[in-house]
């Protein structure tokens, strides 16, 4: 689990990210609903399998979603949660696992500046990656940076890289930071 911070004209808003690596001896296709639970603050999302985010890395396929909110846009809790996988015979696995993020961030807000063929990132997070997208929004890449600020022809975008946006991520306390897409041209 992640704790993500968007931006906002109001300020950062909080979402989580959740993911899981499922076990099912009849395969990922067997599975119909995973559930996460905040038992102390009577908290729950279900996702379904047509709902969830599945991601394959290095030969392991995760579920989950990126975008888990408190009512009201507010704060998640902290504490112990529960997650729960239901097959589509019904059959139930469960974890309980904690997370203690940051109640608030630990650094300001990130930012992503573009003039020209130069970027400039302000950003005291401890990695930074520019998310790259298409003139239609679609994702394309993600280049690491090795510095805060440079030249955008040195960072090899794909030639259809359109818009980009800041991920900023304090790895440590499983937190990042999201900015807005800024243009690349």
């Amino acid at each position: 689990m992640e704790l993500v911070y968007y931006q906002t004209e109001a300020g950062p808003l909080e979402r989580f990210s959740f993911f899981i690596i499922p076990n099912d001896e009849d395969g990922i296709e067997n599975l119909d609903e995973l559930y996460l639970y905040h038992d102390r603050e009577q908290l729950r999302w279900l996702f379904k399998s047509d709902d969830w985010v599945s991601v394959t890395q290095d030969g392991r396929t995760w579920i989950g979603s990126r975008a888990i909110a408190a009512a009201g846009d507010g704060s998640l809790p902290r504490g112990q949660y529960r997650a729960v996988l239901v097959n589509k015979g019904g059959e139930k696995s469960e974890r309980f696992f904690g997370f203690d993020a940051p109640e608030s961030p630990r650094f300001p807000f990130p930012t992503l500046e573009i003039n020209e063929d130069r970027y400039r990132v302000d950003s005291a997070y401890p990695e930074n990656r520019m998310v790259c997208y298409d003139a239609e929004g679609n994702y394309v890449s993600t280049i690491n940076l090795s510095g805060l600020s440079g030249s955008l022809s040195d960072l090899n975008f794909p030639s259809n890289a359109r818009i980009a946006s800041l991920w900023a991520e304090d790895p440590q306390y499983f937190t990042a930071a999201f900015t807005d897409a800024v243009s690349l041209r």
